[in-house]
């Protein structure tokens, strides 16, 4: 024999014990895991319980699908009139601003109010520098031309115009309460 031959038998030889050696360490893995899955098998099986059952919801009709859409404007000339009933409102450009109208009305705070004997409250409001003002009705405060109209001892109600978003101005009510600190 020579040189040769003698090296792919011996290659071949130790090819097939590498082999048979990584066969048999798949049979001891697959022995393994045939016990684990017979053990699996052999617990007694669990029940599903069965889903809740549901209560159906009652249907709703959507009654205003004939109605115009609050989100598009008006298309014809009497609806937009019909609209805009009421008394003209504008906010008063041409008198002097007071000191509390250059704070929006939500860094106001009322917190107490005065009075005389026989003379109307006066309220007092507190602005977001921290200083406290005297207020009486008929005064303005709040960016958005707030008239004052009532004061009572737990609350200050004022009517302000606001932009109505059609070129026009509307009243909105509003009211400053009792701050609790």
């Amino acid at each position: 024999m020579n040189v040769k031959t003698l090296s792919v038998k011996l290659a071949s030889l130790s090819l097939g014990i590498i082999v048979l050696s990584g066969l048999s360490g798949c049979s001891s893995d697959f022995d393994v895991m045939k016990a684990r899955m017979d053990a699996i098998r052999a617990k007694p099986r669990g029940r599903v319980e069965a889903p809740p059952e549901f209560t159906p919801m009652p249907t709703f009709t959507y009654a205003a699908h004939q109605l115009r859409s609050p989100f598009v404007p008006p298309s014809t000339l009497e609806e937009f009139l019909a609209k805009s009933t009421g008394k003209p409102v504008a906010p008063d450009f041409s008198r002097p601003q007071e000191y509390l109208e250059k704070f929006a009305l939500e860094a106001l705070r009322m917190r107490g109010t005065l009075t005389k004997a026989g003379s109307p409250f006066y309220g007092l409001v507190e602005d977001s520098d921290g200083g406290v003002q005297r207020v009486k009705v008929g005064n303005y405060v709040g960016k958005n031309h707030g008239k004052i109209v009532e004061i009572t001892p737990s609350q200050i109600n004022l009517v302000e115009v606001v932009p109505d978003g059609r070129d026009g101005w509307v009243e909105r009510p509003r009211t400053l309460v009792m701050a609790d600190k």
